[in-house]
Protein backbone atom coordinates (compact mmCIF):
# COMPACT_ATOMS: atom_id res chain seq x y z
CA UNK A 1 0.00 0.00 0.00
CA UNK A 2 1.58 3.27 -1.19
CA UNK A 3 0.28 5.62 1.50
CA UNK A 4 1.68 8.74 -0.17
CA UNK A 5 -0.13 7.85 -3.39
CA UNK A 6 -3.37 7.22 -1.52
CA UNK A 7 -3.08 10.52 0.34
CA UNK A 8 -2.65 12.33 -2.96
CA UNK A 9 -5.70 10.64 -4.49
CA UNK A 10 -7.86 11.37 -1.47
CA UNK A 11 -6.71 14.97 -1.20
CA UNK A 12 -7.67 15.45 -4.84
CA UNK A 13 -11.15 14.15 -4.01
CA UNK A 14 -11.32 16.77 -1.25
CA UNK A 15 -10.54 19.51 -3.75
CA UNK A 16 -13.29 18.39 -6.13
CA UNK A 17 -15.94 17.94 -3.42
CA UNK A 18 -18.46 20.47 -4.68
CA UNK A 19 -21.85 19.90 -6.25
CA UNK A 20 -24.28 21.91 -8.32
CA UNK A 21 -27.87 21.17 -7.42
CA UNK A 22 -27.91 17.71 -5.87
CA UNK A 23 -25.71 15.95 -8.38
CA UNK A 24 -23.70 12.93 -7.22
CA UNK A 25 -22.59 11.93 -10.70
CA UNK A 26 -18.93 12.38 -9.69
CA UNK A 27 -19.09 9.12 -7.74
CA UNK A 28 -21.61 7.29 -9.92
CA UNK A 29 -20.60 3.63 -10.11
CA UNK A 30 -18.28 4.06 -7.15
CA UNK A 31 -20.99 3.79 -4.52
CA UNK A 32 -24.58 2.57 -4.20
CA UNK A 33 -27.40 3.63 -1.93
CA UNK A 34 -31.20 3.81 -1.80
CA UNK A 35 -31.63 1.16 -4.48
CA UNK A 36 -33.73 -1.13 -2.28
CA UNK A 37 -35.98 1.09 -0.18
CA UNK A 38 -39.42 -0.45 0.49
CA UNK A 39 -41.11 2.47 -1.27
CA UNK A 40 -40.57 4.38 -4.50
CA UNK A 41 -40.79 8.11 -3.77
CA UNK A 42 -41.31 9.16 -7.37
CA UNK A 43 -44.07 6.59 -7.98
CA UNK A 44 -45.74 7.57 -4.72
CA UNK A 45 -45.76 11.25 -5.68
CA UNK A 46 -47.14 10.46 -9.12
CA UNK A 47 -49.91 8.37 -7.58
CA UNK A 48 -51.22 11.47 -5.79
CA UNK A 49 -50.35 14.10 -8.39
CA UNK A 50 -52.76 15.39 -11.03
CA UNK A 51 -52.33 18.24 -13.49
CA UNK A 52 -54.92 20.46 -11.79
CA UNK A 53 -53.04 20.66 -8.49
CA UNK A 54 -51.06 23.62 -7.21
CA UNK A 55 -47.86 22.09 -5.86
CA UNK A 56 -44.81 23.19 -3.86
CA UNK A 57 -41.46 21.46 -3.68
CA UNK A 58 -39.79 22.75 -0.51
CA UNK A 59 -35.96 22.51 -0.47
CA UNK A 60 -35.96 21.58 -4.14
CA UNK A 61 -32.15 21.35 -4.44
CA UNK A 62 -31.47 22.15 -8.07
CA UNK A 63 -35.05 21.37 -9.09
CA UNK A 64 -34.02 18.08 -10.68
CA UNK A 65 -36.81 15.93 -9.24
CA UNK A 66 -39.43 18.66 -9.57
CA UNK A 67 -38.74 19.11 -13.28
CA UNK A 68 -38.85 15.35 -13.83
CA UNK A 69 -42.53 15.41 -12.80
CA UNK A 70 -43.37 17.63 -15.81
CA UNK A 71 -46.15 19.32 -13.85
CA UNK A 72 -47.68 22.43 -15.48
CA UNK A 73 -45.20 25.18 -14.69
CA UNK A 74 -47.88 27.76 -13.90
CA UNK A 75 -49.14 25.48 -11.12
CA UNK A 76 -45.69 24.73 -9.73
CA UNK A 77 -43.77 26.49 -6.95
CA UNK A 78 -40.44 25.74 -5.31
CA UNK A 79 -38.15 27.01 -2.57
CA UNK A 80 -34.46 26.57 -1.81
CA UNK A 81 -32.14 28.08 0.77
CA UNK A 82 -28.64 26.85 -0.08
CA UNK A 83 -27.06 29.86 -1.85
CA UNK A 84 -25.44 28.03 -4.81
CA UNK A 85 -28.72 26.22 -5.46
CA UNK A 86 -30.74 29.44 -5.08
CA UNK A 87 -28.74 30.90 -7.95
CA UNK A 88 -29.14 27.72 -9.99
CA UNK A 89 -32.92 27.59 -9.43
CA UNK A 90 -33.32 31.28 -10.24
CA UNK A 91 -31.60 30.64 -13.57
CA UNK A 92 -33.33 27.34 -14.32
CA UNK A 93 -36.84 27.46 -12.83
CA UNK A 94 -37.95 31.07 -13.03
CA UNK A 95 -37.64 31.35 -16.84
CA UNK A 96 -40.03 28.40 -17.12
CA UNK A 97 -42.72 30.24 -15.17
CA UNK A 98 -42.22 28.26 -11.95
CA UNK A 99 -42.83 30.40 -8.85
CA UNK A 100 -39.43 30.01 -7.23
CA UNK A 101 -38.70 31.80 -3.95
CA UNK A 102 -35.63 31.77 -1.78
CA UNK A 103 -36.32 30.32 1.67
CA UNK A 104 -34.08 28.80 4.32
CA UNK A 105 -36.61 28.77 7.19
CA UNK A 106 -39.17 25.95 6.98
CA UNK A 107 -41.24 27.68 9.69
CA UNK A 108 -41.70 30.83 7.58
CA UNK A 109 -42.37 29.88 3.97
CA UNK A 110 -43.28 32.95 1.88
CA UNK A 111 -46.69 31.86 0.55
CA UNK A 112 -50.23 32.59 1.72
CA UNK A 113 -52.41 30.25 3.80
CA UNK A 114 -54.09 27.47 1.82
CA UNK A 115 -52.08 27.98 -1.37
CA UNK A 116 -51.29 24.38 -2.27
CA UNK A 117 -52.95 21.02 -2.88
CA UNK A 118 -49.70 19.10 -2.56
CA UNK A 119 -46.39 19.84 -0.84
CA UNK A 120 -43.33 17.72 -1.57
CA UNK A 121 -40.20 17.50 0.53
CA UNK A 122 -37.43 15.00 -0.08
CA UNK A 123 -34.47 15.12 2.28
CA UNK A 124 -35.16 18.76 3.16
CA UNK A 125 -36.03 20.66 6.31
CA UNK A 126 -39.70 20.87 7.25
CA UNK A 127 -42.13 22.21 9.82
CA UNK A 128 -45.37 20.24 10.02
CA UNK A 129 -47.38 23.20 11.32
CA UNK A 130 -46.17 25.42 8.49
CA UNK A 131 -47.00 22.74 5.91
CA UNK A 132 -50.48 22.45 7.44
CA UNK A 133 -50.95 26.22 7.08
CA UNK A 134 -49.96 26.21 3.43
CA UNK A 135 -52.23 23.35 2.39
CA UNK A 136 -55.86 23.54 1.32
CA UNK A 137 -58.40 21.23 2.99
CA UNK A 138 -57.62 17.61 2.01
CA UNK A 139 -54.20 18.74 0.78
CA UNK A 140 -51.32 16.28 1.00
CA UNK A 141 -47.79 16.52 2.36
CA UNK A 142 -45.36 13.86 1.14
CA UNK A 143 -41.87 13.65 2.58
CA UNK A 144 -39.01 11.18 2.46
CA UNK A 145 -36.52 12.06 5.16
CA UNK A 146 -32.98 11.16 6.10
CA UNK A 147 -33.30 9.79 9.62
CA UNK A 148 -31.28 10.82 12.63
CA UNK A 149 -29.37 7.52 12.70
CA UNK A 150 -28.15 7.90 9.13
CA UNK A 151 -24.67 6.52 8.40
CA UNK A 152 -23.72 6.55 12.06
CA UNK A 153 -21.51 3.49 11.57
CA UNK A 154 -19.48 5.35 8.92
CA UNK A 155 -19.27 8.47 11.06
CA UNK A 156 -17.92 6.41 13.94
CA UNK A 157 -15.26 4.91 11.69
CA UNK A 158 -13.68 8.28 10.89
CA UNK A 159 -14.97 10.68 13.58
CA UNK A 160 -15.78 8.58 16.65
CA UNK A 161 -17.97 10.23 19.27
CA UNK A 162 -19.48 12.81 16.89
CA UNK A 163 -22.94 13.82 18.15
CA UNK A 164 -25.99 13.06 16.01
CA UNK A 165 -26.97 16.28 14.22
CA UNK A 166 -30.70 15.48 14.02
CA UNK A 167 -31.67 13.05 16.81
CA UNK A 168 -35.35 14.07 16.53
CA UNK A 169 -35.64 12.70 13.00
CA UNK A 170 -37.17 9.29 13.63
CA UNK A 171 -40.56 8.04 12.54
CA UNK A 172 -41.66 7.51 16.12
CA UNK A 173 -41.00 11.14 17.08
CA UNK A 174 -42.26 12.70 13.85
CA UNK A 175 -45.50 10.74 13.83
CA UNK A 176 -46.58 12.64 16.94
CA UNK A 177 -45.38 15.96 15.50
CA UNK A 178 -47.59 15.57 12.44
CA UNK A 179 -50.61 14.46 14.44
CA UNK A 180 -50.19 17.41 16.81
CA UNK A 181 -50.12 19.75 13.81
CA UNK A 182 -53.53 18.46 12.74
CA UNK A 183 -52.58 16.00 10.02
CA UNK A 184 -54.03 12.56 9.47
CA UNK A 185 -51.25 10.11 8.59
CA UNK A 186 -52.03 8.16 5.45
CA UNK A 187 -48.74 6.29 5.30
CA UNK A 188 -45.73 6.12 7.62
CA UNK A 189 -42.75 3.81 7.12
CA UNK A 190 -39.13 3.58 8.21
CA UNK A 191 -36.19 1.68 6.76
CA UNK A 192 -32.52 0.93 7.36
CA UNK A 193 -30.57 -0.13 4.28
CA UNK A 194 -26.89 -0.51 3.25
CA UNK A 195 -24.76 2.15 1.62
CA UNK A 196 -21.60 0.86 -0.07
CA UNK A 197 -18.45 2.59 -1.27
CA UNK A 198 -16.19 0.71 -3.65
CA UNK A 199 -13.19 3.00 -3.20
CA UNK A 200 -12.15 5.22 -0.31
CA UNK A 201 -11.84 8.26 -2.55
CA UNK A 202 -15.58 8.12 -3.23
CA UNK A 203 -16.19 8.09 0.50
CA UNK A 204 -13.88 11.09 0.99
CA UNK A 205 -15.81 13.07 -1.62
CA UNK A 206 -19.12 12.03 -0.07
CA UNK A 207 -18.08 12.89 3.49
CA UNK A 208 -17.09 16.39 2.41
CA UNK A 209 -20.42 16.94 0.67
CA UNK A 210 -22.46 15.65 3.63
CA UNK A 211 -20.63 17.96 6.02
CA UNK A 212 -23.42 18.10 8.61
CA UNK A 213 -22.98 14.37 9.26
CA UNK A 214 -19.17 14.41 9.01
CA UNK A 215 -18.25 17.76 10.64
CA UNK A 216 -14.61 18.80 10.36
CA UNK A 217 -13.80 15.75 8.27
CA UNK A 218 -10.56 15.98 6.33
CA UNK A 219 -8.03 13.60 4.84
CA UNK A 220 -5.35 15.07 7.11
CA UNK A 221 -7.40 14.64 10.28
CA UNK A 222 -8.74 11.19 9.46
CA UNK A 223 -5.86 9.76 7.41
CA UNK A 224 -5.03 6.81 9.67
CA UNK A 225 -8.70 5.81 9.85
CA UNK A 226 -9.01 6.12 6.09
CA UNK A 227 -6.06 3.75 5.73
CA UNK A 228 -7.98 1.21 7.82
CA UNK A 229 -10.95 1.73 5.49
CA UNK A 230 -8.61 1.01 2.57
CA UNK A 231 -7.62 -2.28 4.16
CA UNK A 232 -11.30 -3.26 4.29
CA UNK A 233 -11.81 -2.27 0.64
CA UNK A 234 -8.71 -4.24 -0.37
CA UNK A 235 -10.03 -7.31 1.40
CA UNK A 236 -13.77 -7.17 0.66
CA UNK A 237 -14.08 -4.82 -2.30
CA UNK A 238 -16.15 -2.25 -0.45
CA UNK A 239 -16.79 -0.39 2.77
CA UNK A 240 -20.37 -0.59 3.99
CA UNK A 241 -22.54 1.55 6.24
CA UNK A 242 -26.23 1.95 7.00
CA UNK A 243 -28.67 4.59 5.81
CA UNK A 244 -31.77 5.57 7.77
CA UNK A 245 -34.87 6.78 5.92
CA UNK A 246 -38.48 7.38 6.80
CA UNK A 247 -41.55 8.24 4.75
CA UNK A 248 -44.62 10.20 5.76
CA UNK A 249 -47.73 10.84 3.69
CA UNK A 250 -50.11 13.12 5.58
CA UNK A 251 -53.48 14.69 4.74
CA UNK A 252 -54.84 17.97 6.07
Amino acid sequence: MDTALLRGIWEQEEKTAHIRGWDFSHIRGRYESEHDLPWNYEKLVRDYLNSGMDILDYDTGGGEFLLSLRHPYEKTAATEGYPPNVKLCSEKLKPLGIDFRECSDPSHIPFEDGTFDLILNRHGSFDAQEAFRLLRPDGMFITEQVGGNNERDLVELVLPGTPRPFPHLTLEKQRGVFEDAGFKLVRAEEAYRPIRFFDVGAFVWFAHIIEWEFPDFSVEKCFERLLKMQEVVDRYGRIEGTIHRFLIVARK
